[in-house]
């Protein structure tokens, strides 16, 4: 769905909807505002429940102070003002109370954003704003003035997230990929120190360079695989796999041409004709391939038995990237037989790298690689394979952050691994 073509109204609720279905939300908890060009705020009403938000729900405040809708607007409509006012560049808000952040504003600290480079980038200056109570022109003086001070995030003291943007969109995925950092975090501690990326790999934004490709029509083939990699895609991001601003998929159409999803899309958004047919040096003119393209083409180049790519970074195997603990894929039969050893590889960068990472993988002896500080990649002979062990991966590294209060883990022995090894084939 393309936001820049919605009415305020149903941009709002498609956003609610997007954040109460990810239990980043309560019923009653949290309010979204976008400011238009006109002067108007577009706001979610008070009292009304933000599971079953309609666009008729939606409030207009104009600039005088009146409104137009069924409901009264937000009670934190005051804050939401004030932002606006004193940040024009700001034009769309969220605020919510999802749980890992929660977490962090009781404890009043801020989630360290520089353990991932594309964490940091998206969601900016992030700062704590005093308490105070929730609905007051106090409040709302307060966040906005940490806002005038140059943050894009701020956490309030016992209380949530407020988030601005450019647009709807922008506020929605620094929210989201803070949320994320700060799942992140807090399972990564449960494993030891918490590693930060050094100052000179936090901004690098390098970009493979791409010519363009000739046009030609998509085979019916290409238009099976487009397609699949959107369901897997989708299907990774309602599983939490992945989030809106990080992640790529890519399976391999041909000898020389192979299929990847697009840079700096919503990866819940992408659909078949977004995705983008790429050589080594070449795409499809006026699109832009993902950042991991030279990595997956050189992949593809290298190993002739692998079909499929996934880069991600979910939040149990990204707490072992960011804290570079030993994850030990010797605990079930299916984490090893799917695994393998899941090697932790020092910090790489995704383009600069890509050649040393490339030939690490393999599709039998190492199918999945964890990168401090980046996340994981995991190969397949096709889609679904590739994405099977994504999962695969994720559980495991629940299951074993999950097993740490209740005593010391239990690997399978040597001989039960060289069992498997002989059953299932394992290199």
């Amino acid at each position: 769905m393309e936001m820049n073509w919605l009415h305020p109204r149903d941009e709002l609720v498609a956003t609610m909807q997007r954040i109460y279905r990810y239990r980043m939300t309560t019923t009653s908890g949290g309010n979204l505002s976008i400011l238009d060009s006109a002067g108007d705020i577009w706001i979610t009403p008070s009292r009304v429940d933000k599971g079953g938000l309609q666009p008729t729900d939606i409030v207009c405040v104009h600039p005088d102070g009146t409104h137009t809708g069924l409901h009264a607007p937000s009670s934190e409509l005051p804050f939401h003002r004030e932002i606006y006012r004193r940040r024009p560049d700001i034009r769309a808000i969220v605020h919510a109370h999802p749980g890992a952040l929660v977490a962090f504003s009781i404890c009043r600290q801020l989630p360290d954003t520089r353990v991932q480079s594309h964490v940091f980038n998206v969601c900016g200056r992030v700062a704590l704003a005093p308490y105070a109570c929730p609905g007051t022109a106090e409040l709302g003086e307060k966040i906005a003035e940490t806002f005038a001070g140059g943050a894009d995030c701020v956490l309030l003291e016992n209380h949530g997230v407020v988030i601005g943007g450019t647009d709807l969109q922008e506020a929605f995925q620094r929210f989201e990929t803070l949320e994320f950092v700060a799942q992140t975090l807090i399972k990564a501690q449960q494993l030891g120190a918490v590693q930060v990326l050094k100052p000179e790999h936090l901004n690098v934004a390098t970009m493979p360079e791409f010519n363009d490709a000739p046009v030609s029509p998509p085979s019916i083939r290409e238009k099976e695989l487009r397609t699949e990699i959107c369901r897997f895609l989708h299907r990774a991001y309602q599983q939490r796999l992945l989030i809106s601003t990080a992640g790529a998929f890519s399976a391999r159409l041909d000898e020389k041409h192979f299929l990847i999803t697009p840079r700096r899309s919503d990866r819940l958004e992408v659909e078949a004709p977004g995705i983008v047919r790429a050589t080594r040096n070449t795409c499809e003119p006026d699109k832009r391939p993902s950042r991991a393209a030279l990595l997956h083409a050189l992949i593809y180049e290298r190993h002739p038995e692998i079909g499929a790519i996934i880069n991600a970074q979910p939040s149990h195997a990204s707490a072992y990237c960011v804290s570079g603990a030993l994850l030990s894929t010797h605990t079930i039969p299916e984490s090893y037989v799917v695994l393998n050893n899941a090697p932790m590889l020092p910090f790489h960068r995704i383009v600069e790298d890509a050649d040393r990472i490339a030939a690490l993988v393999s599709l039998r002896k190492c199918p999945v690689i964890l990168i401090e500080n980046e996340g994981v990649l995991v190969v397949g002979k096709n889609v679904l394979d590739a994405f099977d062990r994504l999962e695969v991966l994720e559980a495991t590294s629940e299951a074993l952050l999950l097993s740490r209060p209740l005593g010391p883990l239990v690997a399978m022995p040597p001989a039960a691994i060289d069992e498997l090894r002989r059953v299932f084939n394992v290199a």
